[in-house]
């Protein structure tokens, strides 16, 4: 206890830079901190998120008593949102509790929507056709997954929901219909947030917890040489970087309480949460109090460890020894095990994620990160040195020899931001995977509605949606069993196209043999459809003029054919016929069929689409064709969370490089003004500054860009996609490399200073 209050006062006696060094480390460990609660409280909000789903479900059942409570549930899209409807018929005997966040279940003609949709109904009135009633309540939050969530409570008759509504017995599952994130997904989104954030994190302690370890290493040395045992000496260096830790432990729980008030009211895109989802947890509490300290006093104890067992040569600045080469083992290890997967992308039979090989794959992203963390002290000192002996340049000289002569301090400056361009090539691949998991397979998205539920004007409008590529009807044939002529004239029904050549040419991936203005035959060599179908059989399709009169319109089957390659998941693959648009009657429309819109199936263009549909038609029936409205939020889900990985990464590692270079311009000072007493140019001072900057980060770079696409191409050819070399990515992560040795270079030239002061050169 003595040598720790020793420290204290050696801390707060030692003078003004001392005390604001030591504020330094507490602001910067406290940035750390929020960004580690926030990371440690996603998975909380998740599960809060799918814990008040999972209470509200119904429980049904088949049979029950003929009075009981009915319950009916449809979910439909608006816009590129779910809307949850729930129609409950109160029985009058064995009444259910109420669910979550409602006093009582909805009499017939009475609604419980949420706050979200209670603002719709004044938006676009429109909506109110899908809520019939009148609203008596909002749903508290209680009974909200989150606070924009569509969801109502619609009270009816038994009679209205006899055919299809069940037995209800009761709220509550165990589980959540619809997680906001798939559990595999979410193994994959915590692998990305660790790489992202959790490793650079890790960084920005050591570096924050080594702030002036120079000047504190020579105090300690001076206390060694006046006495003090190894372990006293331990102690007071204690004091000041696990109070400094703790200090901003502390500083960062409240930072992020603040964060967590704003943003939970605010929002993010896709995802929102109430603020008690995001409140601290006991656990995170304690991570983050006794975890950082923690990492504090191991660091502080094994920077301190050559100032207490050599004192002599670290108050006399002996040469320091080379760095230890057991880092490179790391990366080689790491390296080993990842273009071993790599390998096997070229061969016919790739390695997958099953086993250990969902280990290995891991491991192998760890070691080649951390070994390539350790191992840039070590490449930085065999850089430094070679330069040094083979140039003639006094400012390359200079530079390198200071390097070579402190090659640790090169780690704590240009990790944060090498772990960033690392971490970002992997947070590329598992984007890259996950859209081919939950997004369609092929280029084009198309969106089916009813077009009884349209009206000409809606028609008209919805084909004007912006970002869509095309769009055509699809009607179906008619047969009307009760006719008076031989049924087997009409006994088969078939879906028509209703497009021209050109429209047929972007919803199909390959045409040929189309021509405008005739009816002809849609043949897939990939598909059975209407080969059972012989030229000459007619079909008849209905339609309805303006006036209400109902026409038929008979088309038979052509001979003629057009061979199309369709994608995967296509609206057009149900057509056996193409009718042009001109055949159809003038001033009248098909009673059975489907307006269908084609879009890129890109998730941003498909959640525009949406949103533009609803703006359009709000109460209009979508079919998304090989497409789930919830899979598509999750896909923003998951988005959003990557992109605030990248966001709190990119804090991190700017923190790390702005807080190490002005505490390694502070700890120099002695020495620049010494080389500046001697005849040194300002101008030559900040090229040398720049350099030493500017040479590892560039290596540690090179090597961050090779290191993360040979991680990241293990990552995607393990999982099975069809993409297994991110070329693409390539240019924008060059290019983010780029930007960032150039703002570390122009953010080191103001470092040198403009005054010399000679007092900074004075012995101890």
């Amino acid at each position: 206890m003595t040598e720790f209050l020793l420290g204290l006062r050696l801390l707060f006696g030692a003078g003004r830079g001392n005390r604001i060094r030591f504020f330094l480390m507490a602001a910067g460990g406290s940035i750390g901190v929020c960004c580690l609660a926030l990371v440690l409280t996603i998975p909380a909000i998740l599960d809060a998120h799918d814990g008040r789903a999972a209470a509200r479900q119904p429980v049904t059942s088949s049979k029950g008593p003929a009075d009981g409570t009915l319950v009916l549930q449809r979910s439909d899209a608006y816009g590129s949102k779910p809307f949850t409807r729930v129609f409950v018929a109160r029985g009058t005997r064995g009444t259910p509790s109420a669910p979550p966040g409602l006093s009582e279940l909805p009499a017939p003609g009475e609604v419980f929507v949420s706050p979200r949709v209670h603002d719709l109904l004044h938006e676009a009135p429109a909506i109110k056709a899908l809520l019939p009633g009148r609203e008596r309540g909002m749903i508290r939050p209680a009974g909200l997954a989150h606070p924009d969530e569509l969801y109502a409570y619609i009270g009816t008759t038994r009679a209205g929901i006899a055919d299809e509504g069940r037995t209800l017995k009761g709220f509550g599952y165990t589980y959540a219909p619809f997680p906001a994130v798939e559990p595999s997904t979410l193994t994959d989104v915590r692998f990305a947030l660790a790489t992202l954030v959790l490793l650079p994190l890790g960084i920005f302690l050591s570096v924050c917890a080594r702030l002036s370890a120079a000047s504190r290493m020579r105090r300690l040395a001076a206390l060694r040489l006046l006495g003090l045992s190894i372990k006293g000496t331990q102690r007071v260096n204690a004091a000041e970087t696990v109070v400094a830790a703790l200090l901003g432990a502390v500083l960062g729980l409240g930072e992020y309480w603040l964060l967590n008030q704003v943003m939970s009211r605010v929002g993010l895109p896709a995802l929102r949460w109430y603020p008690g989802d995001g409140a601290l947890s006991a656990t995170t509490i304690a991570v983050c109090l006794i975890g950082c300290p923690a990492l504090a006093w191991f660091v502080g104890r094994k920077s301190a460890r050559d100032a207490t067992a050599n004192p002599l040569a670290v108050r006399r600045t002996a040469v320091p020894r080379p760095p230890s080469k057991w880092g490179g083992l790391l990366l080689v290890t790491g390296l080993g095990i990842v273009c071993g997967y790599c390998a096997t992308g070229l061969t016919e039979h790739p390695a997958s994620s099953v086993g250990l090989n969902a280990v290995l794959v891991v491991a192998g992203v760890v070691l080649t990160g951390f070994g390539l963390v350790l191992t840039l002290p070590l490449l930085s000192y065999v850089l430094a040195s070679r330069i040094a002996r083979s140039t003639q340049s006094l400012t390359l000289n200079l530079a390198m020899r200071r390097n070579e002569a402190e090659p640790g301090s090169t780690m704590r400056v240009v990790t944060g931001l090498v772990l960033l361009v690392y971490a970002a090539s992997l947070a590329q691949g598992v984007l890259i995977q996950l859209e081919q998991v939950t997004r369609p397979s092929g280029p084009v998205q198309d969106y089916s509605l009813p077009l009884s539920g349209l009206t000409s004007q809606q028609q008209r409008e919805l084909t004007d949606v912006s970002g869509i590529r095309t769009h055509a009807v699809m009607m179906d044939s008619w047969v009307d069993l009760n006719t008076e002529q031989p049924r087997a004239a009409f006994s088969s029904s078939v879906t028509a196209l209703v497009a021209t050549c050109a429209q047929l040419d972007r919803m199909a991936r390959h045409s040929e043999g189309c021509v405008d203005g005739k009816v002809m035959r849609l043949v897939d060599p990939n598909s059975s459809l209407g080969s059972d179908l012989k030229p000459g059989t007619p079909f008849r399709f209905r339609f309805r003029y303006d006036g209400g009169e109902d026409k038929n319109l008979e088309v038979t089957l052509p001979s003629e054919r057009i061979v199309y390659s369709g994608y995967s998941a296509s609206a057009v693959g149900n057509a056996a016929l193409l009718v042009p648009p001109s055949a159809l009657p003038a001033e009248a429309r098909p009673r059975d069929a489907q307006l269908v819109i084609t879009s890129s199936s890109d998730p941003g263009r498909v959640r525009g689409v949406l949103d533009g549909i609803a703006a359009v038609a709000p109460i209009a029936e979508i079919d998304l064709v090989g497409l789930n409205i919830q899979g598509l939020e999750q896909i923003s889900v998951v988005e959003t969370l990557l992109a605030l990985g990248m966001i709190m990464g990119l804090v991190i590692g700017v923190a790390a490089f702005v807080v190490s270079v002005t505490d390694r311009a502070v700890e120099r000072r002695a020495q620049v003004t010494a080389v500046t007493l001697i005849g040194a140019r300002a101008r030559t001072m900040r090229a040398v500054q720049c350099a030493q900057v500017v040479l590892p980060l560039g290596l540690g770079l090179v090597l961050a860009l090779v290191t993360g696409k040979l991680a990241e191409s293990s990552y995607l050819i393990t999982g099975g996609g069809t993409v297994r070399w991110d070329l693409p990515g390539v240019p924008l992560l060059a290019l983010a490399a780029a930007g960032v040795v150039a703002a570390a270079a122009a953010s080191s030239l103001p470092l040198v200073g403009r005054r010399v002061d000679p007092e900074l050169i004075r012995r101890d």
